[in-house]
């Protein structure tokens, strides 16, 4: 028999559907002037804290994922008020995560999927997502995401101070390259199984000039040419059920950055395997990283802390008026009471030890 006519492209292709191209997204919804001076101030901030020309550490806080525009805002408005309050030792940039990786399936973040009904208007997304973005740093909020699909930072990087590479992208040469080209600070954080190789490999191959393909501001597929991130930074989140935000871990860490000659910078996650995926231990995470910091450490820039209105996670229900409002849908959050709490208590033991400390 004959394959000669036998179909060979897009056998498991349903449809491919165009999308706006990022300088119409951005046109359609521009930056305004606050929001421009935001986003600089943010990534000069955080870069003179890697630097050690600002003396303060920086928070990366906020809900696991933002599902709720409503509730998005009360947490915003909350975090502004308390990040003016702790801004002489803590720097507090809010976790604004639309993209979510996923082991096998599940709801992959407002971006994919807004409605949250698997009908993944992408587009729609966008538009969602970068007005957000838009408001939160109006209101003076620097923002922080996750940057995991290799085509979104050309709609929305250009209102991130500060970019996360996840557990499970940090060996990605994809990721390597396109963290190489992105304007803010980034942060790898360790392997899924707690191994530090992968992030120190990433640091150094982020500070270096690469070219791969990706798509240009008019959606074009383009050849992308990069000079190279110098802010990139490890990110300690523990692995294989084993914490790693100890003060013999954190050594261990600068033993490896040491040895790779990257900077000596370490954020600490106090979710996933540093709190046994329990929300509740991440206040004691907190606690202990500032300990060590007036204990004499040097190397611990930041912390990143999973947080929303109301403590702990759910599931999404097929009525989405049953919701229960200000709570995570994707991993569990300490409640804002918890959040004010952690950080007084954070800002109280440092205010005093954070300007006399020398990197």
């Amino acid at each position: 028999m004959s394959l000669d006519n036998t179909p060979i492209d897009d056998l498991n292709i349903r449809s491919i559907d165009v999308l706006v191209t990022p300088a119409e997204l951005r046109k359609a919804l521009p930056m305004s002037l606050g929001a421009h001076r935001t986003v600089a101030e943010g990534r000069q901030t955080i870069r003179n804290i890697l630097d050690g020309k600002d003396h303060r550490i920086f928070l990366v806080i906020g809900p696991c994922s933002i599902h709720d525009l409503k509730a998005a805002h009360e947490y915003a408005q909350r975090l502004k008020v308390l990040a003016e309050e702790v801004s002489d030792s803590i720097y507090l940039v809010m976790r604004v995560y639309f993209e979510k990786p996923r082991t096998t399936v599940g709801w992959k973040g407002l971006i994919n999927d807004p409605r949250m009904d698997d009908s993944f208007r992408i587009e729609e997304g966008l538009h969602v997502g970068r007005k957000l973005l838009i408001e939160l740093n109006e209101m003076g909020l620097p923002c922080a995401t996750e940057a995991l699909d290799p085509m979104s930072p050309q709609y929305l990087h250009d209102l991130i101070a500060w970019s996360a590479i996840g557990a499970r992208t940090t060996e990605s040469q994809t990721h390597r390259e396109m963290s190489s080209g992105l304007s803010s600070p980034v942060g790898f954080k360790n392997g899924t199984d707690g191994g530090l190789t992968v992030a120190t490999n990433a640091l150094l191959s982020v500070r270096n000039a690469h070219s791969f393909l990706g798509i240009n501001s008019d959606g074009k597929v383009a050849v992308i040419n990069t000079t190279g991130n110098q802010y990139g930074h490890v990110v300690l989140r523990g692995g294989d059920g084993k914490p790693n935000y100890d003060s013999v871990s954190v050594a261990l860490a600068e033993r490896a950055l040491e040895k790779a000659k990257a900077p000596m910078n370490i954020m600490i996650d106090a979710s996933h395997a540093n709190s046994n995926k329990d929300p509740a231990l991440q206040p004691l995470v907190m606690d202990n990283v500032a300990n060590q910091i007036v204990e004499g450490n040097t190397s611990i820039i930041g912390m990143m802390i999973e947080s929303h209105l109301k403590f702990g996670r759910q599931d999404i229900p097929k009525d989405l008026s049953q919701l229960v409002y200000g709570q995570s849908v994707t991993d569990g959050c300490i409640d804002w009471e918890t959040t004010e709490v952690a950080v007084r208590s954070m800002h109280e033991k440092l205010k005093d030890v954070l300007p006399k400390r020398k990197k």
